[in-house]
């Protein structure tokens, strides 16, 4: 599988990376929105995991363009702000499912179907 990462903070990038990609995995890494739009439209991943606050293009707009570009893009917004607004901008920006920074695991879930 081909894995888009967007998150502005290094060490968060690799706490995804490590929870969310297998041996099998290829893994496309951004540190803000407007990289992970160019890398999308570029790579077409099957998979983009993406922070919300970043600069440059954050996640709720950059989920946006990549949604413009192939609406059946499959994007998990992951956040530290669990907020019911954050999850609510998310879904409404087209996203498929929301994943709290505090509980990386639930990506295998998310990501397996389970």
């Amino acid at each position: 599988m081909l894995i888009l990462i967007a998150e502005d903070n290094p060490s968060m990038r690799q706490a995804i990376r490590d929870v969310a990609a297998g041996k099998q995995d290829t893994v496309i890494e951004c540190s803000n929105g407007e990289e992970a739009v160019e890398h999308f439209g570029s790579e077409r991943p099957d998979l983009v995991l993406m922070d919300i606050s970043m600069p440059l293009l954050d996640g709720i707009e950059a989920a946006r363009a990549i949604l413009a570009i192939d609406p059946a893009a499959r994007i998990v917004m992951v956040s530290e702000n669990d907020s019911e607004p954050f999850r609510k901008a998310s879904f409404s920006a087209g996203a498929s499912a929301f994943v709290s920074k505090n509980n990386l695991f639930d990506l295998e879930s998310v990501i397996h179907g389970q």
